[in-house]
């Protein structure tokens, strides 16, 4: 038999295989989409074990930027801050496993490191929090802070403006692998 002959005669199953993955996925997900709008516990136990679990979106993140670019394809407007990236504070103290820093009221928090916002919400002993999963796969919890047009995964840069503060704290806290890290390293 000719070589080519036996290269399509073995590709075939190939690509039959390939195929069929693809649409049993694809039918999976329809499957799971369906469900969890019709079930709040579904959707409640896919958001745990798949969003917060299994999906690291910075990393899809930073891939999916440096394959196929931004995700909108807009003519990009050059702004600069004109602040430091680093959080400006008149003083501090240990609050938990993180830091509350005295600020000026209202003060606009900067994101420090490029990230996904994956919780936004209220934590007992905190307020209002937003988490950020940095590039560097560090999660940062700013708390006592009023979000500002931000939602759940959206892709937020460094230097970028995640919201005020409610009054005149702060309260970060650094945590990477469910272990709590010493936030005056990244201070």
């Amino acid at each position: 038999m000719n070589r080519r002959v036996e290269e399509k005669l073995v590709l075939r199953p190939k690509i039959k295989r390939i195929i069929k993955k693809l649409m049993i996925s694809i039918i999976l997900l329809l499957l799971g989409l369906i469900i969890s709008k019709e079930n709040p516990n579904a959707k409640e136990y896919l958001k745990k074990n798949v969003y917060e679990k299994s999906i690291n979106f910075t990393k899809n993140q930073k891939i999916y930027k440096k394959y196929f670019g931004k995700v909108f394809n807009k003519e990009e407007v050059i702004e600069q801050p004109v602040f430091s990236e680093k959080i400006n504070f008149l003083n501090e103290e240990e609050y938990n496993n993180g830091v509350k820093l005295t600020v000026e009221n209202n003060y606009q928090v900067p994101v420090l490191e490029s990230g996904v916002i994956i919780y936004i919400g209220e934590k007992e002993g905190y307020g209002k929090t937003i988490i950020v999963e940095q590039v560097n796969e560090i999660e940062v919890s700013y708390s006592n802070v009023e979000i500002k047009n931000y939602k759940m995964y959206d892709y937020i840069e460094k230097g970028d403006i995640l919201g005020n503060t409610i009054d005149n704290k702060l309260i970060i806290t650094f945590q990477k692998e469910g272990k709590y890290l010493d936030y005056k390293k990244y201070i």
